[in-house]
């Protein structure tokens, strides 16, 4: 039994340091597109990569989250009680979430309609509110960032970590359940590949075009994602969107050239907002639509069974049944 507890902690502390080395790989991708001091990114991974480890594995793997936030802050950080404050918001800003989605009955799967609603207003928007104001305060506080840029920077953590939840939680949900398909006809692998590169030429073409309303030439991608392949394809193609759509944001090109700093994060943030509830949402309804067609077919064909049996066994020439003539 004591051998037994042993691998099963040894096990622990290795999920626990590869959740901190993703965590710490995520967090370094997302610091090269940052917008405001060095620090803060209008896409955080970190904070997706950190909810869907609670969802996969539990809240006992927050210590890989605290690690991987330490590792990452300790070289950007102001100073080591800075950092441990920062490390602190980032780790109980997904513990947080988790709680409230578990708390409403959150299924991994986000199959449902109202997993995808709990996502965003609880996992991303409510959860991602802690993060954003310890750290904009610890900023603040420390001298690394000026009173008057509180709230910028706040709006920027906040939609940034939000963002996280939103785009790299469901990718990496759809990683945990995927499965080499069998039998897929070959016309279906044609489609995914025709989704993949249309999808990346609607975004490069949107996002290296000065004119804003270019952005929208992605969302027929999205929905087709999303009606076709559901979350397995919408997730992708949504982060997909999403990257390419920072790079110019932090290039300050197509839509995003020539304008300030918060013109840039409302045009980024809405755009991303949008594809990310977009594919989301109709994933969703589509997967639980489908879910409900396949239930109500279940239901018939045990009627027709229960039918079969009950049914009298009766020749129909011999309809109605003769009298025993005592009538």
């Amino acid at each position: 039994m004591r051998d037994e507890q042993i691998r099963g902690y040894g096990a622990a502390v290795l999920w626990a340091l590869a959740v901190a080395a993703v965590y710490y790989g995520s967090a370094k991708l997302g610091l090269l597109q940052q917008l405001v001091g060095g620090q803060v990114t209008p896409l955080w991974p970190p904070t997706g990569v950190a909810l869907a480890a609670l969802l996969v594995f539990g809240p006992w793997i927050w210590p890989g989250i605290a690690l991987g936030a330490f590792l990452v802050n300790v070289s950007i950080g102001p100073s080591l009680p800075a950092v441990l404050a920062i490390v602190a918001g980032n780790t109980l800003a997904p513990l947080l979430a988790y709680a409230l989605l578990r708390r409403v009955g959150f299924r991994e799967k986000l199959d449902r309609l109202r997993d995808v609603l709990a996502l965003v207003f609880l996992g991303a928007l409510a959860g991602m509110l802690v993060s954003a104001t310890v750290g904009s305060s610890v900023l603040v506080l420390s001298g690394a960032l000026e009173p008057s840029g509180f709230w910028p920077t706040w709006s920027v953590w906040w939609t940034g970590d939000a963002m996280g939840v939103l785009v790299v939680t469901p990718f990496l949900l759809v990683l945990r359940h995927a499965r080499w398909p069998r039998d897929v006809p070959v016309h279906r692998w044609a489609e995914a590949a025709a989704l993949l590169l249309c999808t990346v030429f609607a975004a490069l073409l949107a996002t290296g075009t000065s004119s804003s309303r270019l952005l929208f030439l992605v969302f027929p991608f999205l929905i087709w994602a999303a009606f076709r392949f559901q979350l397995a394809g919408a997730a992708p193609c949504a982060l997909l969107v999403s990257t390419l759509a920072i790079h110019a944001a932090a290039l300050e090109v197509g839509p995003f050239a020539g304008q300030d700093l918060f013109a840039n994060m409302v045009t980024l943030q809405a755009f991303n907002g949008s594809t990310a509830l977009t594919a989301l949402l109709v994933a969703s309804v589509i997967t639980e639509r489908n879910e409900t067609h396949e239930e109500i077919k279940r239901v018939c064909a045990r009627l027709e069974d229960i039918v079969d049996q009950i049914e009298p066994r009766l020749d129909p020439r011999e309809w109605p049944p003769k009298s025993d003539g005592n009538n």
